[in-house]
């Protein structure tokens, strides 16, 4: 492709060298450069793309687009300059694998809470429908039946654009992806084209990145800032940012709400540990996921449906029938009757969404224990605030590493037990080991008692000093039940 091509949508101020010239590749990491490509110089939230310039260059990248000019310039290398290379990169790479976006039908969701479940909702729904579909997901990449792994909710802009190609390539006619604050703010979703957004609630997270809550819900709005006139914005409108988010779209504005009035409406009639009876838009239907939450989130999946032009009755029997994402509200049932949950509940929000579910479901007489880690190297601000969550809707609670990354798992869990309650620090456990901290929650438990493992969910791992050791939170229990057969 040649370079003029590749800039095509971006506001170039300077360059020097001929925009004529042959682009084979492009790269955002300099240790992937190659013999005719452009290395786009990003400047990141830990590092600047403009220090590795000379490095990609000396591996064989004959074009360097920047927001400045390095000192030393090179006569056989073109450069280009523009005011922003975050957004340059997102454009390039749509324009480099030929604008997927554009061809298939993307729908984008975020929020705090929710974003996992309602993609892997649509992506299983309309697999039902007849769809050939596209996921892009925190748990995983998917196309059709084939699975790819996912190291980040949303993925930079080359490996995004290249799995559109691919999905596009492949047939797919829907992509439904999570949107996650960070790719907003770091415009790896810029020059993508959204048939729709969804957007789900607004809670305490990620102040770590964000610095304000302020700058959190103005990074998730840009998202619908950015929706061209021909796409649905679809937001939540119990929670009390939703209409924020439409203020200023040209998108389709549209609502889903259980309280006020919206376009979608739902309300909870039966609610069971194994699924729930709901009425949508006045038509009733048996789901096998459970809780306000997940109410919120099939409420949300039937309105993009629709708008998306869906038969309103192949969508609800649909519904009726599929399962949600891996690690959310996953429910096993021991033989001595004990039920543990697996959940990925990681701000106090969600942990007291789950709590909530299950304290309206459990009966008389039965015990809850939260099993509840906080992640290193993350918002620190929360942990005391998840504690009291915990220990305010739990009988008992332990708290134990999650992830603790670079920091001392001891230091974490010490600052979480500041946020304990004086009168609930007798029904309190400190155990690091995670895998001890849940053995512990079962011996603790009575027949009937509900346990909760929070914080990992669908998580194969537990990262300790940046290494990754395998640990599966479902597998843990699963063993345990197993030994008490």
């Amino acid at each position: 492709m040649l370079l003029k091509e590749l800039l095509h949508g971006i506001p170039v101020q300077d360059y020097r060298g001929t925009l004529e010239t042959e682009v084979k590749a492009i790269c955002l990491d300099s240790r992937k450069a190659e013999s005719g490509s452009a290395f786009i110089a990003v400047r990141g939230h830990q590092t600047d793309g403009h220090l590795f310039i000379e490095k990609a260059i000396a591996l064989g990248a004959g074009v360097i687009v920047a927001e400045e000019m390095p000192e030393h310039i090179q006569d056989d290398v073109v450069y280009v300059l523009v005011s922003d290379s975050a957004y340059a990169l997102g454009v390039i790479a749509g324009n480099f694998y030929g604008n997927p976006s554009h061809k298939l039908k993307l729908v984008g969701v975020t929020g705090t809470n929710g974003k996992t479940t309602i993609a892997t909702l649509l992506f299983n729904l309309f697999g039902k429908l007849g769809y050939h579909v596209g996921l892009l997901s925190t748990v995983q990449n998917q196309i059709g039946d084939r699975i790819i792994a996912s190291t980040h909710t949303t993925p930079d802009p080359i490996s995004l654009n290249a799995l559109l190609q691919e999905m596009l390539m492949d047939g797919c006619d829907y992509c439904f992806m999570e949107v996650s604050s960070h790719a907003v703010v770091q415009q790896r979703i810029a020059g993508l084209r959204f048939a729709g957004g969804i957007f789900s609630n607004i809670t305490h997270d990620h102040l770590d990145f964000h610095g304000t809550f302020a700058n959190y819900i103005k990074a998730k709005k840009k998202f619908f800032d950015d929706l061209d006139r021909f796409a649905f914005a679809l937001t939540n409108i119990d929670d009390k940012n939703g209409q924020v988010m439409l203020q200023n779209t040209f998108a389709h504005r549209k609502t889903y709400g259980l309280h006020q009035m919206a376009d979608f409406k739902a309300k909870i009639l039966e609610s069971h540990f194994d699924g729930m009876l709901l009425q949508i838009d006045q038509h009733e239907l048996w789901v096998k996921l459970v809780g306000h939450f997940n109410a919120y989130n099939l409420l949300a999946v039937y309105g993009a449906a629709i708008l998306l032009e869906q038969e309103t009755m192949k969508v609800l029997t649909a519904l009726s029938e599929i399962a949600g994402a891996e690690g959310r509200f996953e429910t096993l049932k021991a033989k001595n009757g004990v039920v543990a949950i697996v959940d990925y509940a990681h701000t106090p929000d969600a942990v007291e969404n789950v709590l909530e579910t299950i304290n309206e479901l459990r009966q008389a007489g039965q015990q809850v224990f939260t099993v509840l880690g906080c992640g290193g190297d993350r918002d620190r601000t929360k942990r005391p605030e998840m504690a009291e969550v915990a220990c305010r809707l739990s009988d008992k609670v332990i708290l134990t590493s999650d992830n603790p990354r670079s920091e001392d798992p001891a230091a974490i869990i010490k600052e979480m037990e500041t946020g304990v309650p004086t009168d609930k620090k007798k029904n309190v456990f400190s155990i690091t080991d995670r895998r001890e901290a849940i053995r512990a929650a079962f011996h603790l438990a009575q027949e009937g008692d509900v346990i909760l493992v929070a914080g990992k969910g669908h998580e194969k791992y537990q990262e300790i000093n940046g290494v990754k050791n395998h640990f599966d939170d479902k597998e843990e229990l699963i063993k345990i039940f197993n030994e008490h057969n």
